[in-house]
């Protein structure tokens, strides 16, 4: 596999006219930030050697290289999920490649839906912790040579970005919430018991992505920033159905907030 990795970025390096140190994994429905690139290089997954193709609506499947608040960044349009059969080595791969393209900091978005019932559909919750629950864990198997063999993970996300968003935020009058991310394999919508069993485990969001991602950056030093939208309620005395249509309108009008903090907090980083 690390073969594959080296290979792969090798491939993009002899492509990329950039040199960015900061990449963004934009997740259901929030593809549209795209549009606030500007684009110097675009190019789908399915042409980059070794790399998976998104198969989940909402996920476009392209490699965006180019300029958002005026530094180079990397894009992912579209990632990878467990529930897609995946194996987590694949799930990762792009984080993986990002460490050998030279990326220092990771910001990771998604869809969620709410264990919190101070949330509210739309709010932006920025991620200050996560419990791992999906039933492979990313690093299993041989260790890589990017990190350790027992990563630490006090600080999965990095308090000084988490501290800059809060600070954006405020000065841009954009409503932020904090709370823990509890990632599952998907691809089924959480009963309302299973809501309200997360929740007693510390759970304020729950989704299928995320987790393995940031895990992965954290072993190959890489800071991360997440934050995730808030598109459904799942702990109230009403719950409802969801659907990946609502969801992904959540998301989308969601947009615009989540993309002034990324630009301004990229900018500045």
């Amino acid at each position: 596999m690390y073969s594959k990795i080296q290979e792969t970025a090798a491939w993009l390096k002899e492509r990329m006219t950039t040199a960015p140190q900061t990449a963004i994994v934009l997740g259901t429905g929030l593809g549209q930030l795209a549009t606030e690139i500007e684009a110097t290089l675009e190019i789908p997954y399915k042409e980059i050697p070794n790399f998976p193709v998104s198969t989940v609506e909402g996920h476009d499947g392209r490699l965006i290289f180019g300029k958002l608040g005026g530094k180079d960044i990397l894009a992912m349009k579209g990632r990878f999920h467990y529930y897609e059969g995946y194996s987590m080595k694949e799930v990762t791969f792009p984080i993986r490649v990002m460490y050998e393209l030279g990326i220092k900091t990771l910001f990771v978005s998604n869809a969620a839906g709410g264990a919190n019932k101070d949330f509210r559909v739309g709010d932006l919750m920025i991620i200050t912790d996560h419990i791992n629950f999906f039933p492979e864990h990313p690093l299993r198997g041989k260790n890589f040579p990017t990190g350790p063999r027992f990563p630490d993970m006090h600080e999965a996300y990095d308090k000084g970005l988490r501290d800059m968003a809060d600070k954006i935020a405020e000065e841009k009058g954009i409503r932020v919430v904090h709370g823990v991310y509890f990632g599952l394999s998907g691809p089924t919508y959480e009963t309302p018991a299973e809501y309200r069993a997360y929740s007693m485990m510390g759970a304020d969001a729950i989704g299928m992505s995320t987790v393995p991602e940031v895990i992965v950056a954290r072993h190959c030093g890489i800071k991360v920033f997440g934050i995730s939208v808030i598109t459904n309620i799942g702990l109230s005395d009403n719950p409802t159905e969801a659907t990946h249509e609502e969801v992904q309108e959540a998301a989308n009008n969601a947009q615009p907030k989540m993309t002034e903090i990324m630009r301004c907090m990229i900018s500045a980083n």
